[in-house]
């Protein structure tokens, strides 16, 4: 099933980076910026990242709350935050169960190979737990903008 604006995000309960219960309830009251990426640092999930870090004060301003998912598990994540000074936390959704619930988890086509990978996407949640917006095209270097249109 595919997610659309205005419906209800669905609630998840996962691990962090540090093996500490995260879910999406926590965070009622608050915008999410839930946001999905390949793999902990390649070069376009670093960008990434390191833009939503860079303009962290400026989401957090707006009453934004950052949230990072990969299927990277948790010695990962705090390698890829400690590397990059990232003030967010980020899910180890190995077990892809965060994915599956937002179908980022998709058949991928790469130099004529198929595989099952993460669709680069962020959903920006309101503060009742609905999705305000979707955001498909990512443009890792200016992703804030696209969030703060």
């Amino acid at each position: 099933m595919e997610l659309t604006i205005g419906q209800k995000a669905p609630e998840f309960i996962a691990k962090d980076q540090n093996g500490d219960e995260i879910k999406l309830s926590d965070f009622k009251g608050k915008k999410v910026v839930l946001y999905f990426y390949p793999k902990d640092n390649t070069p376009g999930c670093t960008a990434q990242s390191c833009n939503l870090r860079d303009n962290y004060e400026a989401l957090q301003a707006k009453g934004y709350e950052v949230i990072g998912v990969s299927t990277d598990g948790e010695k990962s994540h705090q390698k890829f935050i400690a590397k990059h000074e990232l003030p967010f936390r980020l899910i180890a959704d190995e077990d892809k169960a965060v994915h599956e619930l937002y179908g980022t988890w998709q058949l991928k086509k790469m130099y004529g190979r198929e595989y099952m990978g993460t669709v680069r996407t962020t959903f920006i949640i309101d503060e009742e737990g609905n999705i305000e917006d979707i955001i498909g095209k990512v443009k890792t270097k200016e992703h804030t903008a696209q969030i703060l249109k």
